[in-house]
Formats: C-alpha cells, structure tokens, sequence
C-alpha cells in the first residue's frame, strides 16, 4: 500500500484547483498591489478579490480581514495589536493553547501585563464558570482557542464571547484547526479576533489572515508601508491570498461532507482497534462529543510515542505525537499534561488526523499494523 499520511492536523495536501489558481497568479501576475500603474491595479485587484470572497465566506466585511504570513503571525498580531493599544491589564488564556498564543502571553507578561491560565478538565475542555472567576477589574482581553489541535476538543466559545461582550472585554480566538471543521459566521459570533491560516485547509503554506472586528483596537507589529490599511506592512502576497480564498471556498462549501467522511474514517480506525487489540489497550484522549472528527488522539500504555510513531514511519504511516510546532522534542505534551491524564498515557500518546484523500481501506490497514506494533512491542516487555 502507498504511504498513508494521517497528519492532516500539522499541514494539508495543496487540492487541485486550490494550485491551479496559484499557479495562474504566479505565471501571469507579477506586480506590486502598492504600484499606481495598470501592473500594480491588476495585483491590487487580485488581493481584493480574495479579501472579498473570504469575507463572503466567513460572514464579515472585507475590511475587517487582514492578510498575514500564517496563523503565528495571526495570533501574536492579535494579541499585541489589542494588548500594545493600551498600557498594562489583565489577560486571560487557556494552558493548552497553541504556542503562538502561550509564548506570546509569556512575552506579555515580561512587558509587564498581567496573565490568568484558565485549567482544563480531563477532556480538554474550559469551564465557563472558571473564566467566570478569573475575571478582575483590569481584565482587557481573553484569548481562547476554537478547536484544539492536538486532541480536537471544541471550547464553549459563544458562551464565553457573550461573557465578554457583556463585560466589555476584547475576545481572541485561534480558529487555526477548526476552519473547515466547525461553522464560523463571524458576524454572528461574539468575537473581535480571529485567527487563521491556509495551508489547515488544503491551501498554500506561508499565507494566513486575521478577522478584526470593525471598531476592535489593534496597534501594528510590521511598520513600512500602508498595506492592509496600515495594520500590516509589507508586499502583499499575490499567489497566496488568492489560494487562501479558494481553500476557503471549497472548505466552506464542503464542510459537511468532510465531517461525514471524517466520522466515518474514525470509526473504521476505531472499531480495527477494537476488534485487533480490544477497547482496554488503548485511551482515547479529548472530547468526542465536543471535538473535531477529523483528530483523534489515542495513549497505547505501555508503548512510548516515540516508539510508536518510528515503527508507524517504517510501516509507511504518518502520524504524530502532538502539535507540528514542537514534534523535535521529546518533552512531553503540554495539552495532555494540562488534562492531567495518568502518565502512561501522557508518554505514549499519538495524533492521527484526516483529511483530504485518506479512505476506509487505509484506516484499517493502520489498525491492523497498530495491532502488530502493540502486540510486539507489549510482548517484548
């Protein structure tokens, strides 16, 4: 059997019609969008084209979205652009948060603001009444994931938006892993931040964006020139913002069927475990009720990650054992640690995620090779 890649969550394949449209751009248009000439139009109406139609897709005005180099940069534009249009005051985050948001909060808190880190239960999911009290007089700004992506668990997002609204607090949220997973309309949605990028959703790497609600505080991080109405500076990226807006389109449009077919490819992986190596050898970590179907998370005690994921690769399997960011560590996953899961599980944790291409036969076929990488290994011991 060809390769088998089931780490969707780290980085997609580029669709078709996602490339052709890059490719067309970069053969045919070479301009700068800043330029006043008709080279310089011709690209300017390229990225406001894509501007456009991801508005369109997402359910906000054009000028509320930003283009950016990818979800980092989205994150911490977000949060220093609210945080810098103010001196000092209290934020408040979640401990499993991507480390675009957790470095960028620790590198607030050296700039002197205050920082809360709201808990996780044993599922990875946030409790309301937490944030509830974490909230103090000076509290400016929350910053709390939408979807997970290392065990896909789903926050309580409109319930903690309208706890900000009321309060008059700026709400961030890294909707990075959910987009094409969970529905957004952002005009309904009680949020001033939202993070995103490209290359989650069967789109271009190096391109992402960043929804600023109309009227939402944000001091620039790039100074140079005017682009993206002066909150970003810098050339924009032709090729990209116009891929960025098909991923966008064609994962907007095809959001049910992915979920469908993502549910359906878990419980084939699920039910090849269960019949291989029983429900007892293994852990699922997260929320399946609240959680992306496409990710799931899975301990195999008495099987390290590392172990797992070396004899996975040999088998041609692709997976990984947390978040792309840091996988050249061997430090143990934040998330996991944050759901305070039994130390078996924490080491020997796996990611498998889905997405474009893979098909039931291939998750069988892992199933069966997982049973004879567990069985081996356990019995080696």
């Amino acid at each position: 059997m060809k390769p088998i890649y089931l780490d969707h969550a780290a980085s997609t394949p580029v669709r078709p019609e996602v490339a052709e449209v890059i490719m067309k751009i970069m053969s045919e248009q070479f301009g700068n969008a800043s330029s006043v000439h008709t080279f310089g139009r011709s690209a300017k109406k390229t990225v406001n084209g894509a501007r456009d139609s991801i508005a369109a897709s997402l359910g906000c005005f054009s000028d509320e979205w930003i283009f950016t180099g990818g979800g980092t940069e989205s994150d911490n534009l977000a949060l220093f652009g609210a945080a810098h249009s103010r001196k000092g005051g209290h934020i408040i985050t979640t401990a499993i948060e991507h480390h675009a948001v957790l470095h960028a909060c620790r590198e607030l808190e050296k700039e002197g603001y205050s920082l809360t880190y709201l808990p996780v239960d044993r599922t990875g999911r946030v409790a309301p009444e937490d944030l509830a009290a974490a909230l103090r007089e000076d509290t400016f700004l929350i910053s709390i994931m939408l979807a997970n992506n290392e065990v896909g668990t789903v926050q309580p997002i409109e319930e903690i938006g309208r706890v900000a609204r009321e309060r008059g607090i700026l709400f961030h949220v890294d909707a990075v892993q959910a987009l094409g997973s969970v529905p957004i309309s952002l005009s309904d949605l009680p949020v001033d931040y939202m993070s995103f990028t490209a290359h989650k959703i069967n789109g271009p790497q190096g391109i992402g964006g960043l929804y600023v609600r109309r009227g939402a505080p944000l001091h620039p991080r790039l100074h140079g020139g005017l682009q993206e109405r002066g909150r970003r500076a810098g050339t924009e990226n032709l090729a990209g913002a116009a891929g960025f807006a098909k991923a966008v389109e064609l994962a907007v449009e095809g959001q049910a069927d992915k979920h469908e077919e993502s549910l359906l490819l878990r419980d084939r992986l699920l039910h090849g475990l269960d019949r291989g190596i029983g429900r007892d050898a293994y852990h699922i970590n997260g929320d399946i009720e609240h959680g992306l179907p496409n990710i799931t998370n899975i301990s195999f005690p008495g099987v390290r990650s590392d172990v797992m994921l070396m004899n996975l690769d040999m088998e041609g399997i692709a997976a990984s054992s947390g978040s792309a960011c840091t996988s050249g560590s061997l430090e143990i996953s934040h998330v996991l640690k944050a759901m305070n899961l039994r130390g078996d599980h924490l080491s020997s944790a796996i990611r498998f995620s889905t997405g474009l291409g893979n098909t039931t036969e291939e998750m069988e076929h892992v199933a069966r090779k997982i049973e004879t990488i567990v069985k081996r290994l356990r019995n080696k011991d």
